[in-house]
């Protein structure tokens, strides 16, 4: 596919309204990518070529007959391992599981009404515990950047998916950083969104407090267009949010007005050193926060330790999702020894977290007194090496990730919306990005003040992407 037929997904959706291109060929050339390109990446756990092209033609049909499109009518997507699609077996990223789910979740029911084509699956570590897109059931998962290097995790097959242009969205998940992540890894955009935000149906949390579902895009406006599709709730989810006050598109589309943004490079976990080039990142954001408009200084956030919180609610995550397999002994060594180590991490012990956590929200939110956005680097650390979980167990993968979550995972104990934008290119070839965290509920600003920094820097593009 040449780089102008690599288009987002606002374009194809006109381009397939308009009879420029019908869905059917959108989908081909995406098949196309997926063929070339994937087996360097290993991007995608499952591919469904059949199923995609009886989708992609159904869409054509109901085109041709007049009938009304969904927002996404015709769009590739593909979804994180972790969400059921049915006949599809929910892997989680591991060998635990056999049995084909027999419906899909809510979040991909909700992409099929929206019109989209949902062309495959992508790989996640085993239950997501990793910021590394490494498992034994497939090996490592590749950035498109430089495929020595690591996507981030654990929606790293959804961020290499983006960032190559296999599909033009597709859909993570988020317990600590884990859009975010990939995110910055990848060069691509990512918004965590309020918690309870998007149905974690059937399941009726994700990682309890902490986790939450939402698209990775090539461009700002994109996500919003998913997440106009796919945000609400249904009777069973455990977190709920507020219905927003306006659309996110029109969010997306709108100037964000002056606003007050506070930036800091402090991370929230103490004795992390951030890459000085990371740190660079922001001061230069800064800068051109400024000069668009906005009233920007260097703020103290005075961090709470999101600690006693985070991990119960992690391991009682991993064991939740974990009782639902099929084969635990198929598990991997090291979930086995995260199970192990968080026996004590029962649901009682979790409930307590989810409400110390409430502490930690107000002293976190403090910042928000005298700022309307704050930002920081998404990452410590440069886009790393592949092989983090190499030989390694719980402890020292733990260990190993603390660069990776150290300004993210506080933003999930907090349920606030936080978004990684991609803003060039390090010296280094890869890219740099930022994160930018709201106020509760407030997805609407991060997606207008980021927007208006797309358009100020162009967001930065692999030369995978366009071979």
């Amino acid at each position: 596919m040449p780089p102008a037929q690599l288009s987002d997904a606002i374009g194809l959706v006109e381009q397939i309204a308009a009879g420029d291109r019908t869905a059917a060929a959108v989908l081909e050339q995406h098949l196309d990518r997926i063929d070339r390109l994937d087996p360097q990446l290993r991007a995608m756990s499952v591919v469904l070529a059949d199923e995609a092209r009886a989708e992609a033609a159904a869409r054509d049909a109901e085109l041709a007959r007049g009938r009304a499109r969904g927002p996404l009518h015709g769009v590739p997507v593909a979804v994180k391992e972790e969400l059921d699609v049915a006949g599809c077996v929910t892997t989680f990223g591991g060998r635990g599981n056999r049995t084909p789910a027999v419906a899909d979740g809510e979040v991909v029911r909700r992409l099929r009404a929206a019109g989209a084509v949902l062309v495959g699956k992508t790989h996640m570590p085993e239950f997501g515990q990793w910021p590394f897109t490494e498992a034994v059931a497939y090996g490592h998962t590749r950035n498109p950047w430089d495929t020595t290097r690591s996507p981030g995790g654990s929606s790293g097959g959804t961020a290499a998916a983006v960032a190559a242009g296999l599909v033009p969205v597709a859909i993570g998940g988020d317990g600590g950083g884990s859009i975010r992540i990939p995110a910055a890894c990848c060069g691509v955009f990512g918004l965590k969104p309020q918690r309870g935000r998007v149905s974690s149906a059937p399941h009726p949390h994700l990682w309890w407090a902490l986790g939450t579902i939402g698209p990775l895009s090539r461009t700002v406006r994109d996500s919003a267009l998913v997440y106009d599709a796919i945000h609400g709730n249904v009777v069973g989810d455990r977190f709920t949010a507020p219905e927003p006050s306006e659309s996110f598109s029109a969010a997306a589309d709108r100037e964000p007005g002056r606003l007050r943004i506070g930036w800091s490079v402090k991370p929230v976990t103490r004795g992390i050193r951030p890459d000085p080039v990371n740190v660079q990142a922001v001061r230069d954001t800064a800068r051109l926060l400024t000069d668009l408009g906005h009233d920007v200084r260097e703020v103290d956030p005075a961090y709470p330790d999101p600690t006693a919180v985070f991990v119960p609610q992690f391991l009682g995550g991993v064991r939740a999702e974990a009782d639902t397999v099929e084969d635990r002994a198929a598990l991997e060594r090291r979930t086995r020894q995260t199970l192990a180590l968080g026996r004590w991490a029962t649901d009682r012990v979790v409930e307590a977290a989810i409400r110390r956590g409430a502490q930690v929200t107000r002293t976190a939110e403090r910042v928000f007194d005298g700022v309307d956005v704050l930002l920081t680097p998404t990452l410590a650390c440069r886009p790393p090496r592949l092989g983090r979980l190499d030989g390694v167990g719980t402890v020292r993968a733990a260990l190993r990730s603390m660069p990776m979550i150290a300004y993210t995972a506080l933003w999930n104990v907090t349920g606030n919306p936080a978004a990684s934008l991609p803003v060039g290119v390090g010296p280094d070839g890869l890219p740099l990005a930022v994160q930018l965290v709201g106020r509760t509920a407030d997805e609407a600003t991060l997606l207008a003040l980021s927007a208006q920094v797309e358009a100020a820097r162009s967001f930065p593009v692999p030369p995978l992407a366009v071979s």
